[in-house]
């Protein structure tokens, strides 16, 4: 089929179902112009890897449901790194607790932030969907379950500063803005570090309009501390001198994970 014949073709399908226009708004490339012509010099973040962060050892057990949604495993053992030695954390978007899940078997205080049933029902998600969320978390009575709209909470009003903190909400450019902002203004102190998750789609496929949202809700001196963890779907913020390097989008492997599977009721 010619380049006329595609386009007409397109056209003609975007005309029948208007809401396909949106998955040409939403392509990566579409999405990476943008973001782009904004930061020209920054088409990715420095690259960290986790036996950096882990101080030169690296060995975490994760649990994790292997479902949709989810977080990869290096994600999860990323914040269970992390957590070494903090005693706060907070998070914003529970899906089904995995990650405040495997917070919770090093930090004791653990909150999480999340729409409620009746939010998730009045946006049109299935109730099964709203069900799920929190499935895993709400089976440990330690962690505390907090339920609003990121957009109109008053992150304030809980008059706490966390040590590590996990945004995981919706992963709209505005809403990543709104949630990088909210915690920067209300949660953090000197030394908090800050997780984001889907900055990436993959570990070698940033997703830029969430990489904008990160950058346009972080206060601009703060953009030199913020780093891509190698292997896995996350962005950093965190203060040290650490060992980096430019990010690939195909990476020859330095190493190997070791995983064994088991399955725990």
């Amino acid at each position: 089929m010619s380049k006329i014949n595609k386009t007409v073709k397109a056209l003609q399908n975007i005309a029948q179902d208007p809401s396909l226009l949106n998955l040409v708004l939403n392509d990566r490339n579409v999405k990476k112009k943008e973001f782009l012509k904004k930061y020209p010099h920054l088409e990715t973040l420095p690259q960290i890897n986790l036996l950096d962060l882990s101080g030169g050892s690296f060995d975490e057990t994760i649990d994790l449901c292997f479902l949709d949604g989810g977080s990869i495993p290096t994600d999860l053992a990323l914040l269970k790194t992390l957590a070494k030695g903090k005693k706060s954390y907070f998070e914003i978007g529970t899906w089904r607790g995995e990650s405040v899940w495997n917070v919770a078997k090093v930090i004791n205080d653990c909150t999480t932030f999340n729409l409620s049933e009746k939010d998730l029902l009045e946006l049109g998600v299935d109730k099964k969907y709203a069900d799920l969320h929190g499935i895993i978390s709400k089976k440990n009575p330690e962690i505390l379950h907090l339920e609003g709209n990121s957009k109109t909470f008053d992150f304030g009003s809980l008059n706490k500063k966390y040590d590590l903190i996990f945004i995981d909400g919706d992963h709209c450019y505005e809403m990543v803005k709104n949630d990088t902002e909210k915690v920067f203004q209300h949660l953090v102190h000197e030394n908090t570090v800050v997780v984001w998750h889907d900055y990436a789609f993959n570990p070698e496929k940033v997703r830029y309009e969430v990489f904008q949202g990160i950058l346009d809700g972080l206060p601009k001196n703060f953009h030199q501390n913020l780093y891509h963890v190698a292997n896995s779907m996350c962005a950093v913020f965190i203060k040290g001198d650490f060992k980096t390097k430019a990010f690939e989008s195909l990476q020859e492997p330095e190493f190997l994970f070791e995983v064994n599977l088991k399955i725990k009721k």
